[in-house]
């Protein structure tokens, strides 16, 4: 029994963990490339956007997460019936959340830049990413509910390789269109909106194959309105994980912009690009673990649900103290590969910020393994507060609190400060 669990937990949480680091790589890509055509100006403009992808991000993950949740559940009990309601309602929820994106940055992208905080100087380019990025929400959101139902239906194999393919082709096709091209901060962009498309490109063959369990159904009028509800109630928790990256983003950039201008922007932009690499790994931890626990919490094996809980907190452990100590031992590395102007100032800002940010690793490990716990036995209300608790309710004030007591240095203890209070917290939840 426990060799048949090491197994499928190290596959699923491989599998997984690639998958997700194959998608943090695009972001690098596009912030490696943009800062050597652009310099500063493209880092700032990025690291501006960058919330509302995350928000969009965000919302696939809510509705893909939160469905398959609830078709793990469902499958292990042999109700396909149920489980094809929970895929057909989680695609309304697609289409509805896809036009709300596309039709804001067709006709509002401008307002949302200036409510970013685009200045003058980096106001033009910011709009183009951000309206790209908006343009292609339709397909960063499905191909999320995809993934998460292709990898929760028993193949994670496909997954992986869709997300990694789709990342891949994204890195290719940013050299391509920003240099030989000469497309710029448009072709950044557009070659991101593209690597969903790709992904799904390898996802349709699991649908052409008829190796699917889940199928669209005509929806059930009286239980939509409760399969919403428990597929947002298990998501939620999931979209503010990812949409926390994009609070992080905008209420920082706000706090720095008055503090050190565009170069300590640029300097959070560098701290940003990797951090999305570190939460992949975390990502692909709780991704992988999720249906495990859901299958076996569906049939009622308790003894495999806590062992499984448990490998994911001595994972995140070791994870965790793997990544601070190439974070810490290699920050100066790290902030040249983005510094091809050699800007001493954005150096000096960066360095340290990087050592400090990073310190809450171990912290953000188990508060996300905790919430996708919860949420993976249909138990999603302690997950949503560890959630909103990261997002939002400790991190806002401790954010502005510590910035004004010591300034950028404040500003970079605010992340640590805010997931070792969660911490405790979580502590406190039994699983």
């Amino acid at each position: 029994m426990d060799k048949t669990i090491i197994k499928n937990f190290s596959k699923y949480v491989s599998l997984n963990i690639l998958g997700q680091i194959a998608y943090s790589c695009y972001t690098l890509a596009d912030t490696f490339f943009v800062a050597t055509d652009i310099g500063t100006n493209g880092l700032t403009a990025l690291n501006l956007a960058f919330p509302v992808f995350c928000i969009i991000s965000g919302t696939g993950l809510m509705i893909g997460i939160g469905g398959s949740t609830q078709f793990s559940i469902l499958k292990s009990r042999n109700d396909s019936q149920n489980a094809n309601q929970v895929f057909t309602n989680a695609l309304i929820l697609v289409f509805l959340f896809a036009l709300f994106f596309f039709f804001t940055g067709l006709f509002a992208s401008h307002h949302l830049v200036k409510v970013l905080g685009a200045d003058s100087q980096v106001f033009e380019i910011t709009n183009i990413y951000l309206k790209t990025l908006m343009l292609f929400a339709p397909a960063f959101i499905l191909n999320h509910l995809l993934q998460c139902f292709v990898r929760n239906d028993g193949s994670p194999t496909l997954s992986m390789a869709a997300m990694m393919i789709g990342s891949f082709s994204n890195i290719v096709l940013d050299y391509i269109f920003i240099f030989p091209l000469k497309m710029g901060i448009f072709g950044a962009a557009f070659a991101t909106g593209l690597s969903p498309i790709i992904s799904m490109l390898i996802l349709i063959t699991y649908f052409i194959k008829k190796k699917n369990s889940f199928r669209l159904t005509m929806p059930d009028i009286v239980q939509t309105k409760g399969t919403i509800r428990k597929i947002l109630a298990n998501g939620i928790p999931p979209f503010l994980t990812e949409a926390a990256s994009g609070v992080v983003m905008f209420l920082f950039n706000f706090i720095i912009l008055k503090i050190s201008g565009n170069v300590g922007v640029a300097a959070f932009g560098v701290i940003s690009v990797i951090s999305l690499v570190v939460i992949s790994l975390y990502t692909g931890l709780s991704q992988g673990m999720q249906p495990l626990i859901s299958q076996n919490h569906g049939i009622g094996n308790k003894s495999a649900v806590k062992t499984l809980f448990n490998y994911s907190l001595i994972t995140s452990i070791i994870l965790s103290a793997v990544v601070y100590g190439i974070i810490f031992f290699n920050a100066p590395t790290f902030v040249s590969i983005f510094n091809k102007e050699q800007d001493l100032s954005l150096a000096q800002c960066a360095i340290p910020g990087l050592k400090l940010y990073f310190a809450a690793c171990p912290f953000i490990g188990f508060n996300i393994v905790q919430s996708t716990y919860f949420i993976s036995i249909n138990h999603p209300m302690p997950a949503q507060i560890i959630s909103i608790m990261r997002s939002f309710l400790i991190l806002i004030p401790m954010a502005f609190i510590l910035s004004y007591l010591f300034g950028m240095t404040g500003v970079w203890l605010a992340y640590p400060a805010t997931e070792i209070l969660v911490f405790i917290f979580a502590l406190t939840q039994r699983p």
